[in-house]
C-alpha cells in the first residue's frame, strides 16, 4: 500500500451504501471503477422462498478483510479498495456486501475487483443463516 492509496475494510450492521464506496475509491488517477454490490436473493441452491438472511462474523472477521484489501492493493497502479460486508437481519434486496476498487486502467480494476470478492467469500468468516417460508432455515458457510 502506498501513502497515496484508500483502503477502507470493514463489517457493519448498519445498511451499506454504494455512493461511499465510490466516494471512498476516488481518485484523480483512477481512469477505471469497478463496482460489486451482492444482495438477497430470494432463493439460493436452486430453493426458492428465502424470505431474510441473518449474517454474523468472526470476531477476526475485519482484521482479515483489511488484510485482503490491502494484499489487493498492492500494485501501485490500484487507488482504491472498498470492501464492506453487513451483519445481522438482511431482507431480500438488501445489500449484503459492497467492493469496489480503482486503478489507472480497467484491467487492473477490473482483475482486483474480482480477486476481492471471491477471496473475500473463499476466506473471511462470515456465516448466512438462511430463513426459508415458513420456519424452515439453514446454515451457509460454516
Amino acid at each position: 500500500m502506498t501513502e497515496d492509496q484508500t483502503i477502507v475494510a470493514g463489517v457493519r450492521d448498519e445498511p451499506l451504501s454504494v455512493d461511499e464506496a465510490l466516494a471512498a475509491v476516488s481518485h484523480p488517477r483512477a481512469g477505471a471503477v469497478t463496482l460489486f454490490v451482492g444482495t438477497v436473493r430470494d432463493h439460493d441452491g436452486g430453493r426458492d422462498g428465502v424470505t431474510r438472511l441473518d449474517y454474523s462474523a468472526h470476531p477476526d472477521a475485519e482484521a482479515r478483510l483489511r488484510e485482503l484489501a490491502s494484499a489487493v492493493a498492492e500494485p501501485e497502479e490500484v487507488r482504491g479498495v472498498y470492501a464492506v460486508h453487513r451483519v445481522g437481519q438482511l431482507d431480500v434486496g438488501d445489500l449484503a456486501v459492497v467492493c469496489a476498487v480503482s486503478a489507472d486502467h480497467r484491467g487492473l480494476a477490473f482483475e482486483a475487483g474480482r480477486r476481492l470478492i471471491e477471496d473475500l467469500k473463499k476466506g473471511i468468516p462470515i456465516w448466512k443463516r438462511q430463513q426459508f417460508d415458513g420456519q424452515d432455515h439453514e446454515w451457509v458457510g460454516l
